[in-house]
């Protein structure tokens, strides 16, 4: 009741809480994709190649945001490249992404003009510093993500499923692929925020992971994930606020002990059953 309390009274709890409700709306829609293809450590390297854009930046004057944006975008279109083209390379170029991308944004941030940058918070999410305008760009990013996936959610589901098939129905598979990672590349910049280039992978697989015990249904599973993101936001952060605790982290045990509450209700259903049987 104290953290719904301050909640209605402090205007900048609902900014956070709005950029909470950002988050698990991003994590619940790319999620089940993401798990369902096996394909965390891509989103793990585009996560980590953020830190460079937002370093950059940062040393430039602009708008950190932006340039995690602009940092993510490209990378998602590398490796689309290199999984398209030369797809022994892959994974090496994940790996290489991963590393550069950290190792020029810790570079940029200390080199960056004026007062020592707080590397931590982007390691590990500021979601309490949200600003209505940083809440307006996750908006804008998961509209536009929610844009691209209606617009192409069939052939879409047909290239990431079944890239075959869909490539003799004439699908245009590569500039799917390269559509669904650009899709997780602005999810990524939405979770960023949320709770940092370090757990952005678990806030993305867990809600989905926790949705896929229920139900195997793409669409179910998206709505799903959905609803078990926002009640990690929501219950992290209304710990965090009582405890006084990292709200990025809070929020990723959260979402860890529901997967881990669902397998335990999963497991006690189907000893019931067979048990009745």
């Amino acid at each position: 009741m104290t953290f719904l309390q301050a909640l209605w009274h402090y205007p900048f709890l609902q900014i956070v809480m709005l950029a909470g409700l950002a988050s698990a709306v991003a994590s619940g829609v790319v999620g089940p994709l993401v798990v369902s293809r096996r394909l965390a450590f891509m989103a793990g390297g585009i996560a980590h190649s953020v830190l460079g854009g937002l370093g950059i930046a940062h040393w430039l004057g602009t708008p950190p945001l932006l340039g995690a944006l602009l940092a993510a975008v490209v990378s998602a279109l590398l490796i689309a490249f290199a999984s398209l083209r030369a797809r022994e390379n892959e994974d090496m170029l994940i790996g290489a992404l991963w590393a550069v991308g950290m190792a020029v944004g810790i570079i940029a941030l200390a080199q960056a003009p004026g007062y020592s940058v707080n590397l931590m918070s982007y390691l590990l999410g500021s979601l309490l510093m949200a600003t209505r305008d940083q809440v307006m760009l996750m908006l804008g990013l998961n509209a536009l993500m929610l844009g691209l996936l209606w617009l192409s959610y069939r052939p879409l589901a047909a290239t990431l499923f079944d890239p075959e098939f869909a490539a003799l129905r004439g699908v245009p598979t590569g500039l799917l692929y390269a559509c669904f990672l650009i899709v997780v590349a602005l999810a990524v910049v939405v979770l960023v925020h949320t709770v940092g280039l370090v757990m952005v992978m678990a806030l993305v697989t867990l809600p989905a992971a926790t949705a896929r015990l229920g139900t195997a249904r793409l669409p179910a599973m998206m709505l799903a994930a959905c609803g078990a993101a926002l009640l990690a936001v929501s219950v992290g952060l209304a710990t965090a606020y009582a405890g006084d605790l990292p709200a990025g982290a809070t929020i990723v045990l959260c979402a860890a002990l529901l997967y881990l509450a669902g397998l335990l209700i999963r497991h006690l259903m189907e000893r019931r059953r067979r048990q009745s049987a």
